[in-house]
């Protein structure tokens, strides 16, 4: 018999299955957020004392890279950084790809760490970079910068992902060996670098 306790009891089961369900949708989108940010944390990581902003700016040619699916086709990549009126930096990304095709991406980079100039956040003009937003943390951190701003190093706070860059396309090896050694010492994945490889001219 169907009767007003019944529906009662029912009415209670369709009003805990929907704040499980609103639960479990929160739960995902934080989770998802997290993830694509970047923003769990290991310890801390330390960047470099100070950065030139304009002095950084220009094109910085990949030497090596840890695996990133936004460049899972990128076989040559370069970033050509500029500084714009409102003290942001302006960030251009291409690289020729694996079927000789040339990809790019548009962003802007705020700095988040005045003191230093070393942390950065950088957002991409697409629709997934709109919709998740930039981190508090920053997704772009300079770790290492020789002091003629020739060689650097970026990584992520979460230690996912990590570039190493230099102004020339070619590097040599022991400097490439030595900020491996430093990244290895701050706990990323070394053996999963993806070293760029250019003909030499």
């Amino acid at each position: 018999m169907y009767t007003p306790i019944n529906k009662l009891l029912m009415q209670g089961v369709v009003d805990s299955w929907g704040r499980l369900s609103t639960s479990l949708a929160v739960w995902a989108f934080c989770l998802t957020v997290t993830a694509c940010a970047g923003v769990e944390h290991k310890d801390t990581l330390p960047t470099v004392a100070s950065v030139d902003l304009a002095r950084y700016a220009g094109t910085w040619h990949e030497i090596a890279r840890l695996p990133m699916w936004f460049q899972r086709h990128c076989v040559d990549s370069k970033a050509i950084y500029t500084s714009r009126p409102d003290g942001s930096i302006g960030v251009h990304n291409e690289c020729l790809t694996d079927s000789g095709g040339i990809d790019q991406a548009e962003g802007v980079a705020t700095v988040i760490d005045p003191k230093t100039n070393a942390r950065l956040t950088v957002v991409f003009d697409n629709f997934f970079a709109r919709l998740f937003g930039s981190t508090r943390d920053g997704n772009y951190w300079i770790l290492a910068l020789d002091p003629e701003y020739r060689t650097a190093m970026v990584g992520t706070p979460d230690r996912r992902f990590l570039w190493i860059l230099s102004r020339a396309p070619q590097l040599e090896e022991a400097t490439y060996q030595r900020l491996v050694e430093q990244a290895k010492r701050l706990r990323f994945p070394t053996t999963d670098l993806i070293r760029t490889r250019r003909p030499t001219s």
